[in-house]
């Protein structure tokens, strides 16, 4: 078991993770950036290198060189050959925001999402994209020299290396200007995108829009797409059941005519070796029902926590390794089944250090988990090795959502730290919709060092996309909600 007391993992919030041969990197909340080799630890600040920021948002390895690129979370984009550091911050280069969401290698380009828009690095000169109204970009999707590009709110884009082409609902067949998910058929080329209102196919020429009113999608809600190899059909999971679509059929599955354990599908792995669908479902309304399902095509599988080893019915992230799925759950841990087992990993039984997962990952025979503010667990053959330091401390600011996505309400957790003079921090805690509008503010004076936290009423809201932003002194921190009804 690995904590700060016998590790370098140097903070409890694990926001990034990236692969380079036998190294692991890890970035963090606070606490900057390490790597591990199996055996040491080397971690990097802005106190001991050239790292801008201690907040790291995303990780990227290019492969050709094995440079180390890193988003901060309101520094910049900094490269790390192993030896120097290059920082791309704002003030010296053509990044639009100092908070990166998301980064793609394409050949020598760097492209990074960020939450005023798009950039991308050749090595040498930046090119930025303000997608207008400085949306979060939501999907990357690299189809041959071409770059899709789904927003919150700013619909999608494709560029080709040199034109930009621009789909939104007013001037193309795309049936919602939110993008929820972006899947590319590799035999076709089709881009089918996942929207708050339909899901559409585009083969570069024609749109092909599916909603409730001429298909057999049975919600316009789109959460989430996955494209079997073998076959190119499309499985879609929406607020209300599961769709399976061959080009020709829909076939329909919900609570009322499968065993599908809840209609709010939140995701779907599949299966390479046998082609079994796995199916996540979240239970937003909190009725105690939802889970796990499998489907071969013919006969269902449930798992709940009434009826197997499933230790929550909220499930966040799946993953299969061989013949043995893993299931990461909000609020009971995680799971491993191998088809005729259960086992359990939670706080009271394990080294894992806390029971919401966030992540996933899987690196040969070890499985790499990252929890809701616990830090970062490796489980391999001897067991959970556990990476982390004391839970959301008060040496930094800190926002948490609680229940999300959510129905009537849930929790904003929220952390002050103590400034060097031991004033009060000015602080604001604001509720905006995908256009940027102030909807609500929760929060707005000075607020002592200390934990705190708020409910939010989702009542006057709609259902839809929000983003709760924290501002703390110098700190300021934005994350996405969803509101269903």
């Amino acid at each position: 078991m690995f904590t700060t007391l016998n590790s370098g993992l140097p903070s409890t919030g694990v926001y990034a993770l990236g692969v380079e041969d036998s190294n692991i990197w890890v970035g963090t909340w606070s606490g900057g950036l390490a790597k591990f080799n199996g055996t040491n630890w080397t971690v990097f600040k802005t106190s001991n290198s050239g790292l801008p920021f201690n907040f790291i948002s995303a990780i990227e390895i290019e492969g050709t060189t094995g440079d180390i690129w890193i988003g901060t979370g309101d520094g910049d984009i900094t490269k790390f050959n192993g030896t120097s550091w290059t920082a791309f911050p704002t003030s010296n280069s053509g990044l639009p925001s100092n908070y990166v969401h998301t980064l793609t290698i394409e050949g020598s380009n760097k492209w990074i999402g960020t939450n005023g828009g798009l950039a991308k690095f050749d090595g040498t000169n930046w090119t930025v994209y303000v997608l207008n109204s400085g949306p979060y970009v939501n999907a990357l999707g690299i189809e041959g020299s071409n770059i899709w590009i789904g927003t919150d709110g700013n619909g999608l884009s494709k560029f080709d290396g040199t034109n930009w082409t621009k789909y939104q609902k007013s001037n193309s067949g795309l049936p919602s200007d939110s993008v929820n998910a972006l899947e590319i058929e590799e035999t076709t080329g089709d881009i089918w995108i996942g929207t708050l209102d339909g899901l559409a196919k585009f083969d570069g020429t024609n749109w092909t829009v599916y909603d409730t009113s001429n298909s057999g999608l049975p919600s316009n809600w789109v959460n989430v797409l996955g494209i079997e190899g073998t076959t190119g059909d499309k499985w879609i999971g929406t607020l209300n059941g599961l769709a399976k679509f061959d080009g020709t059929n829909w076939n329909v599955f919900n609570v009322s005519n499968s065993d599908l354990p809840y209609n709010y599908v939140t995701a779907i792995g599949i299966e390479g070796t046998t082609g079994d669908i796995w199916i996540g479902t979240y239970d937003i309304y909190g009725t105690g029902f939802g889970g796990l399902a499998k489907y071969d095509g013919t006969s269902w599988a449930v798992y709940d926590t009434s009826n197997s080893g499933l230790p929550c019915n909220n499930v966040t992230a799946l993953a299969v390794e061989g013949s043995n799925i893993w299931i990461g759950t909000y609020g009971g841990g995680v799971a491993k089944f191998d088809g005729t087992n259960w086992t359990v990993f939670n706080e009271s039984n394990s080294g894992l250090p806390d029971n919401s997962i966030k992540a996933l990952g899987i690196e040969g025979s070890n499985i790499w988990i990252g929890t809701d503010g616990g830090g970062l667990a490796v489980y391999n053959t001897t067991g959970v090795e556990e990476q982390t330091i004391a839970d959301f401390g008060l040496g930094i600011a800190d926002l948490r959502i609680g229940k999300n996505p959510f129905c009537t309400s849930t929790i904003i957790h929220y952390n002050i730290p103590a400034n060097s003079d031991s004033r009060l921090t000015n602080t604001q805690l604001t509720i905006y919709d995908i256009s940027g509008r102030t909807v609500k503010t929760l929060v707005d004076g000075e607020k002592d060092a200390g934990r705190y936290s708020i409910k939010l009423d989702g009542k006057e809201l709609k259902t839809g996309v929000y983003f709760v932003r924290l501002s703390a002194g110098t700190f300021k921190t934005t994350k996405k909600i969803t509101v269903i009804k």
